[in-house]
């Protein structure tokens, strides 16, 4: 069986890139496909894999300006030809999925957001353009809007990473998924948590330094409430960021895993202030055994619990401080070992036989026409048994 994934763009590795390495992990001999490929910046678990790109690496300042390019890319999709591959995944968050397939391919949709740029979050990009510019935006937006949509129908069978996605993969597309947890490299952090940690007396940011991540309200509030505050993380949003922050604040910038881990495991929470299609970072601090102050809105609502933190209901200063105040009149009650049990529920594992199990919904859905019938026909490095692919199931 050939199977080929597409992937929006390989320029660094993000929750996407994370996502994308354990599929190659469950078809080692799959080709990728994106548009543009910084393999410096790629782990070696992606490199080991045939790498191709479209048109639009070619075109000038491309591995930096890719973004610029974006009102081609559907076009570029459209001319990579896939016509061997039997099964094609598509790794969607920019344009990915809008490729031309056999009619007897499966393709699999594993929609990490519909492109927020042009769908929930527009206004909020189309702010950040310079007003002269945004008719133009409005207008390429538009026209992706409708591609977006047609692109959809390509799709034989959708998975969502969260119940968030699924919802909007109704809204935007009205086509039905199943939802599979994106995987979390738990061990990565669960050996942080060792005995006798405790927390310090900082609250902790982790992430990119951009407008809608709102970081702005994380500093606010610890000055407000003159609280510690350690930001981790880079972005276009710093300088200012800097200026704005007080001598509560310390900027590390981007960090190596241990010192990423040690902070986990030493914050007193983190506070997770953007809205995020499902977001990972929470469930990093989470198996270091730390709980979470998150907005409450996106994928928040499905990681962070009363066993692993609280939500603050707007992105204002007061919401987030009277979250802060209850985190700290309970702070007591949370427990790092069943912070850690509930972050183990989002594992690599649980991603792989959750989304196998999809693909078997998914061979199932599609008749006759197709020789895979179940997961249990392709040539897996390993074959899952029924039991893990119906726990995964329920899981999903």
């Amino acid at each position: 069986m050939k199977v080929a994934i597409i992937h929006y763009w390989l320029v660094g590795m993000r929750g996407g890139e994370k996502v994308l390495e354990s599929l190659c992990e469950l078809f080692p001999e799959a080709d990728i496909f994106t548009h543009v490929y910084r393999p410096e910046a790629i782990s070696d678990t992606i490199r080991a894999h045939r790498v191709s790109t479209t048109f639009i690496a070619r075109l000038p300042f491309a591995a930096r300006l890719y973004q610029a390019y974006l009102p081609l890319m559907p076009l570029a999709l459209e001319q990579l030809d896939l016509r061997k591959y039997d099964l094609v995944i598509s790794s969607e968050s920019g344009p990915a999925k809008g490729v031309l397939t056999r009619p007897d391919a499966l393709h699999v949709c594993y929609c990490h957001t519909p492109m927020r740029y042009i769908w929930n979050m527009y206004q909020e990009y189309r702010q950040q353009v310079p007003l002269p510019l945004r008719p133009l935006v409005s207008l390429l937006a538009h026209r992706l809007r409708q591609w977006d949509q047609t692109a959809s129908a390509r799709v034989d069978f959708f998975v969502a990473n969260s119940r968030n996605i699924s919802d909007q993969i109704r809204k935007f597309y009205r086509r039905p998924s199943e939802v599979v947890y994106p995987p979390v490299d738990l061990d990565l952090f669960n050996g942080a948590m060792a005995a006798g940690t405790t927390a310090g007396d900082f609250y902790l940011y982790a992430g990119q330094l951009i407008p809608y991540k709102r970081v702005d309200l994380a500093i606010d509030a610890c000055k407000a409430l003159g609280r510690r505050l350690v930001i981790i993380g880079g972005g276009s949003e710093k300088e200012r960021l800097a200026r704005q922050a007080g001598p509560l604040v310390a900027f590390l910038g981007h960090v190596d895993d241990a010192t990423l881990r040690s902070h986990y495991a030493r914050c007193r929470a983190l506070l997770f202030t953007g809205e995020e299609d499902f977001g990972i970072v929470p469930l990093e601090a989470m198996a270091c055994g730390r709980p979470v102050i998150a907005y409450g809105r996106g994928g928040a609502l499905e990681t962070v619990t009363p066993v692993s933190g609280l939500h603050f209901s707007e992105q204002s200063i007061p919401s987030l401080t009277d979250a802060m105040r209850r985190f700290e009149a309970t702070e007591h009650s949370f427990d790092p070992q069943a912070i850690a049990q509930h972050a183990g529920n989002f594992s690599k594992a649980r991603f792989r036989e959750g989304f196998l199990a999809a693909l078997d919904m998914a061979l199932a859905e599609q008749g006759p026409a197709r020789r895979w019938r179940s997961v249990a026909d392709l040539p897996l490095p390993f074959q899952p048994t029924v039991t893990a692919i119906a726990v995964a199931g329920e899981a999903a």
